[in-house]
């Protein structure tokens, strides 16, 4: 019973025997809420703290205790500084304070400097005080200030009365003597240096880097201090930006056949980047494939053709109006064979003065003669489907312009050896020589039916649905949504043939007579045309005249047609010949049909039995013989 008890009594006192794990747990807990409420704590008082500093640091200035002010700015600015980098998250509101506090010096230093400057302030004895005392933030502020001043009077934003002012004013402030001083003494060497740093500066914002380059080289040869410090810093910020934009500029000048563009881009850009590779071979690609050059006074030649017929099975195919595709690739080997080299019509004229137009030297290569093309009236009416002309210009997988149309058995055909463009861009990609710095020819465009084959205005549907009925084609509706369409595929038709070399004219919104049209009449049209082609081609500055019925010049009707910046005008003749007058240059052009081919004397030009289809003039013996 006694060992029994013994054991009972141990068991209860057991029970009662708190567990000592449970109490150590209890403390641990207890001890992390009394960390925790330390910490939010400290952090309270911390940012209570923080937040006191900027108002604090805001009064001194107010005050004038500009100790005060330091010592609080410097208090922050130690605390950060020793942070380790890798800490500086945890200085997060101590960096931001500072900020504000740099930046409360600077507004008010701002302040003053405006003032000195726009007002011819003098400064109080309070504002030097306050610069004099704050240098510390001040000092580096006001040196930075003189400098872009006198960088300001170089560039000419700011005249030399008003620098001087300024300067005078500022010289009574702590230690900027040491840095004003200096600048000062070159404020007349910086004068004698403007004209050429404004013309450098000129030529960089209209993005001529080499000029401007250029120039700069030749101030940092005459100059020193300041101004050649300054060149050199621009010819290195100059040389950064111009480098891969006009490389690839000139490379892109190379897959065009720009290659006399192309050599004088690289050619100056080497001189500049000497010893940089790629440069090189780029410029040795554009030499390979120029030549000397010469200034060409005789007499340039203007061939017009109007579409080709694709299809030698339609049953118009034997009209007199146009020639086949197979002819115009004979004419173009014609051409070369006898050294004829396009170039671009627009080369004679410079326009860029509004008013008046001077005239170009044409230069071509030596031993060729120009030639200008032209390719009439390219809306793709539905009047000409029955000569077994395209329907339309498309573009195929490659971006290359083709022509589309549907053969007598119905089947639809896209080909580049289908139209005049395709033909052409093909035979200079064979014969980069035949075009002279990537020239191509003029595409002339009206508007009343269609353009490139496209609906492209409400304006039109009628007149397309009437002439596709005359065609013996059913008409077809068109929603905004498909003019729209058209318009998208039309524009970038258009941006792939103005990158590879064509140019556009008008020839008229409604293909009118415009020597017999009165003056209403001519602005009615030019508007509509303007409109709805204009708006995608972009700025056109010539117009080929529909039937040669060409406006004289100084004609009211022509005037208003210049100030449209219509400068270039084509009219119809068998002779070449061009000629300058009051803000326009002349050009006639000779219409190569079937007719010319067969009724006309073009030796001049190309042995036309060499151009005309073998199958056609066989046919034409044969009738000759019958008769």
């Amino acid at each position: 019973m006694y060992r029994s008890g013994i054991r009972i009594i141990d068991s209860y006192e057991q029970e009662k025997r708190p567990d000592r794990g449970y109490t150590a747990a209890a403390l641990i807990c207890l001890v992390l809420i009394f960390v925790i409420v330390g910490v939010s704590i400290w952090i309270k008082t911390t940012n209570r703290q923080e937040q006191s500093v900027l108002p604090d640091f805001v009064a001194a200035l107010d005050q004038g205790r500009y100790e005060d002010a330091l010592k609080i700015y410097r208090d922050v600015h130690d605390r950060v500084v020793a942070v380790d980098p890798g800490d500086m998250e945890s200085m997060a509101s101590e960096t931001q304070v500072m900020a504000q506090m740099e930046a409360e010096v600077d507004s008010r230093l701002q302040e003053i400097e405006s003032k000195i400057r726009y007002e011819r302030y003098e400064p109080t004895s309070g504002d030097i005080e306050f610069m004099n005392e704050m240098e510390e933030l001040t000092s580096s502020r006001i040196s930075q200030w003189l400098h872009d001043l006198c960088e300001e009077f170089l560039l000419g934003t700011i005249e030399k009365p008003d620098i001087i002012f300024i300067f005078s004013q500022m010289s009574e402030i702590g230690n900027i003597s040491a840095s004003a001083t200096p600048l000062l003494q070159e404020i007349e060497t910086i004068e004698v240096a403007r004209g050429d740093v404004q013309a450098a500066e000129s030529a960089f914002r209209q993005e001529d880097y080499v000029l401007a380059v250029q120039i700069y080289q030749e101030v940092t040869e005459g100059y020193s201090g300041f101004v050649l410090d300054f060149s050199e810093r621009r010819i290195s910020e100059i040389k950064e930006i111009m480098y891969e934009p006009m490389l690839q500029d000139g490379e892109h000048m190379l897959e065009r056949y720009r290659y006399y563009s192309a050599e004088a881009l690289f050619s100056n850009m080497a001189v500049i980047f000497p010893d940089d590779e790629r440069i090189t071979n780029d410029l040795l690609e554009a030499t390979r494939n120029t030549s000397a050059t010469t200034t060409y006074t005789g007499t340039v030649e203007v061939l017009c053709v109007r579409q080709l017929i694709a299809d030698t099975t339609s049953p118009g195919a034997d009209s007199d109006l146009f020639i086949t595709c197979s002819e115009f690739q004979r004419m173009l080997e014609q051409l070369y064979a006898n050294d004829y080299v396009l170039v671009d019509a627009e080369t004679m004229a410079d326009m860029s003065e509004d008013t008046f137009m001077t005239e170009v030297d044409l230069t071509v290569p030596e031993g060729k003669r120009p030639v200008i093309l032209v390719l009439d009236s390219f809306d793709y009416s539905a009047s000409n489907y029955i000569y077994g002309c395209c329907e339309r210009l498309v573009l195929n997988d490659q971006d290359q312009v083709c022509g589309e149309y549907r053969d007598s058995d119905g089947n639809t055909t896209i080909s580049r050896s289908a139209e005049a463009i395709g033909i052409l861009d093909a035979f200079i990609e064979e014969h980069p020589d035949f075009s002279f710095d990537g020239a191509k020819g003029v595409i002339s465009i009206c508007g009343y039916e269609s353009c490139f084959g496209y609906i492209i205005s409400e304006d039109e549907v009628d007149d397309r649905n009437d002439a596709l009925a005359a065609a013996g084609r059913p008409s077809m509706q068109f929603s905004s949504a498909d003019i729209e369409a058209n318009r998208a595929a039309v524009s970038e038709i258009m941006n792939v043939l103005l990158d590879t070399g064509w140019k556009f004219a008008s020839s008229t919104y409604g293909n009118i007579n415009a020597f017999e049209a009165d003056y209403d009449t001519i602005v009615a049209d030019t508007e509509k045309w303007l409109e709805q082609i204009g708006s995608l081609t972009g700025p056109v500055h010539m117009i080929v005249y529909p039937g040669g019925n060409y406006i004289y010049g100084t004609d009211p009707r022509a005037e208003y047609l210049k100030d449209l910046g219509f400068r270039i005008f084509f009219g119809i003749g068998y002779n070449p010949y061009y000629i300058y007058g009051s803000n326009y240059l002349y050009y006639d052009r000779l219409i190569i049909s079937d007719s010319a081919l067969r009724n006309t004397d073009l030796s001049r030009l190309f042995d036309s039995s060499l151009v005309i289809d073998p199958e056609q003039q066989s046919t034409e013996q044969e009738q000759q013989e019958i008769v």
